[in-house]
């Protein structure tokens, strides 16, 4: 090989699984891609699929994957096997995504002791995610401990907002001395869709003002003015905000209150309920919004409840964040529900018409994998769909990073632009 090595592998490690991608940096490409699933049951699981053309047939493996180390040996197996291992010198740098970097981590940070202690630090307000996303980043320094390793932080695009968005209206020791505020979190989604809506409309990230719709099991919005987020809908924890898969959104606090003082329910169980038994499924049965669009077209009322009680959340917080940023340039829909779900997506924009919202029929039934506009002509602000790349934005901000840290151009790409892009803040 000649040249710099151009290669970036994207790792998010939960805690039974580990979502893998192999991207080329030099043109944005995918090379490959998986998923080990169930790691430490006997029932293991690892899908592989080779993408670069001439690549072999997507693989599966199963058996028993006993930890996080076994998980990445075999994916550097399967690597191996498309001449794609991670002992390649054409390996640039392993990007991991970090779903709580806190106040601290505002862009994405390399790797070193000093970073896993304060992710650790991080640890009581992040339970489910970041011990999970230790254990890969420990695994993978340590099967290439000579390779850079760049933490992407979930929270840090939201770092740019204002602490009259940030804060929660409690005591401020309380909150300061527990680490209470608003941090948000599907970071690099919002990020990436909001500069891509920018190119959508033939204009700079810092000339639009943008409503981002994250819309998948996870649902979370932002308000985006100029390219730095202004408000967004999930806060501590991801749980705040729009009606999810499983997740109850936003919520009166004291329901907790009378859920332990009338049900005699306790914090686990009150957790549980509303992280994993609310939000779609807990008013319908159903998480799939296919499923619930079949049963409401069937005339089911529960499954009609449930859709209407999402897509009138999703209204609030709409009318919300135009009022925050004042000018809306588009509003944009992403992620498994609000890149599919057609109906979805004219039900949240119908009776906005005063805002200078509408959705075009025609244009919104159309199914696909590219960015468009699907509000007609005359529309004063744009509806848009623009289909989420989280890896690749994990991707480009790491190899970007390790471009500089290099005395390299910031990980060009094939157009002369930043591939990374990244945004510089400072702590909120």
């Amino acid at each position: 090989m000649t040249g710099t090595p151009t290669r970036v592998l994207v790792l998010n490690s939960g805690s039974s699984s580990v979502k893998y991608q192999l991207l080329d940096m030099s043109d944005g490409s995918r090379l490959a891609q998986g998923l080990v699933e169930r790691i430490g049951e006997e029932t293991s699981r690892l899908a592989h699929t080779p993408l670069r053309a001439g690549g072999s047939a997507p693989r599966e493996r199963t058996g028993p994957i006993t930890d996080h180390a076994a998980a990445l040996k075999a994916v550097a197996e399967e690597l191996a096997a498309d001449g794609l291992g991670l002992d390649s010198p054409e390996l640039a740098a392993i990007g991991h995504r970090v779903v709580h970097g806190g106040l601290r981590f505002t862009e994405p940070t390399v790797i070193d002791e000093e970073v896993i202690a304060e992710i650790e630090r991080l640890v009581p307000v992040a339970p489910l995610h970041n011990p999970a996303n230790l254990l890969g980043i420990r695994t993978a320094r340590a099967m290439r401990p000579d390779l850079p390793q760049v933490a992407v932080f979930d929270t840090a695009f939201h770092t740019t907002m204002p602490e009259s968005a940030a804060r929660y209206a409690i005591d401020v020791e309380t909150a300061d001395a527990h680490r209470i505020r608003r941090y948000g979190f599907h970071g690099t989604s919002h990020a990436y869709v909001s500069r891509a809506t920018a190119k959508l409309l033939g204009k700079e990230p810092e000339e639009v003002n943008v409503i981002v719709l994250h819309l998948g099991n996870g649902a979370s919005a932002s308000a985006v003015r100029g390219g730095r987020c202004v408000d967004t809908s999930m806060g501590l924890t991801p749980l705040e905000g729009l009606v999810m898969g499983t997740r109850s959104g936003d919520i009166d606090p004291a329901v907790t209150f009378h859920l332990k003082r009338v049900a005699g329910m306790d914090a686990d169980e009150i957790d549980v309920l509303l992280n994993k038994k609310s939000g779609l499924v807990g008013l319908c049965g159903d998480n799939d919004m296919r499923e619930i669009r079949r049963r409401v077209d069937e005339g089911d009322e529960r499954a009609a409840l449930a859709f209407d009680i999402y897509v009138h959340r999703l209204k609030k917080y709409i009318g919300a964040y135009y009022a925050v940023l004042g000018r809306v340039d588009a509003v944009v829909f992403t992620a498994g529900v609000g890149e599919n779900a057609a109906p979805v997506r004219e039900a949240a924009i119908a009776g906005l018409e005063e805002l200078g919202l509408a959705v075009d029929a025609g244009l919104n039934a159309v199914r696909s994998g590219e960015p468009r506009i699907v509000s007609p002509e005359y529309a004063r602000v744009a509806v848009a769909v623009v289909p989420t790349d989280e890896e690749l934005e994990i991707a480009r901000q790491t190899f970007a990073l390790t471009g500089e840290i290099a005395g390299g151009d910031g990980g060009r790409g094939p157009d002369g632009n930043a591939a990374g892009e990244v945004t510089r803040t400072t702590n909120a």
